[in-house]
């Protein structure tokens, strides 16, 4: 099993600087075509009344997606103090503070003492995690009704990048590292937590992973046909 990341490493390298800055990107930009995407894959028509779970919310844009979109309460667990203070920040600028519950630590150390949720994301989160083993599964064990993970794709280039990020990481010499996992591995693990796939589709970058409770009939993830999309 990987090492997990030091206590205080998130909060180094998800810095108040960095957490600005995204907040700043946030208010010009709104949020990002993969957090649009994986919100439309969570939600699928059938937010309202819905309770999300954010895991390594950024400044907290995809679960102020979902309470838009009829949801009535979030939580919020961040191991970054400063996003998390970001997020917290952002929802009481938007008149969400009420509905949205913060949480600050590694998911995988809280885990057992939160609750589950409807709809819970991991949102650019697996490529910051060393055990993405424990990291789904639990997501998974958390998750009621839909899971939805983006993360970078699979194969050399992705390699490449994270290689070359985890290069400058080892100079600045920063404990943190990032990481490319195998889809069919995150696939074990939200199985191992109850769940089944509900497809796949390319977004940019990035890739949009969902996976649902087995008992769970809803809206499809991805309405009618995506380009990429594989069962």
């Amino acid at each position: 099993m990987p090492e997990p990341c030091c206590a205080g490493c998130y909060d180094a390298t998800f810095d108040a600087a960095k957490a600005r800055a995204e907040v700043r990107r946030y208010r010009r930009r709104g949020a990002t075509r993969a957090t649009l995407a994986l919100a439309d894959a969570l939600g699928a028509n059938d937010a309202e009344g819905r309770t999300v779970l954010d895991i390594g919310a950024g400044v907290g844009a995809l679960h102020h997606l979902l309470l838009g979109r009829g949801a009535v309460s979030a939580t919020d667990v961040d191991a970054s103090a400063p996003y998390l203070d970001a997020a917290r920040e952002e929802a009481s600028r938007l008149g969400l503070q009420d509905r949205v519950e913060f949480r600050y630590g590694d998911f995988v150390a809280l885990a057992s003492g939160i609750e589950p949720a409807d709809l819970v994301a991991l949102d650019r989160v697996v490529c910051c995690y060393p055990d993405v083993d424990a990291l789904v599964e639990l997501a998974a064990r958390r998750t009621r009704r839909r899971l939805g993970i983006v993360l970078p794709p699979e194969g050399i280039g992705a390699g490449l990048v994270i290689g070359i990020s985890n290069l400058w990481y080892r100079v600045i010499r920063s404990p943190y590292r990032a990481y490319v996992h195998r889809f069919d591995r995150v696939a074990a693990a939200a199985r191992a937590g109850g769940l089944e796939p509900a497809g796949q589709v390319a977004v940019g970058m990035w890739r949009l992973l969902v996976f649902e409770r087995r008992e769970f009939k809803g809206q499809p993830a991805f309405p009618g046909p995506s380009p990429g999309l594989r069962s």
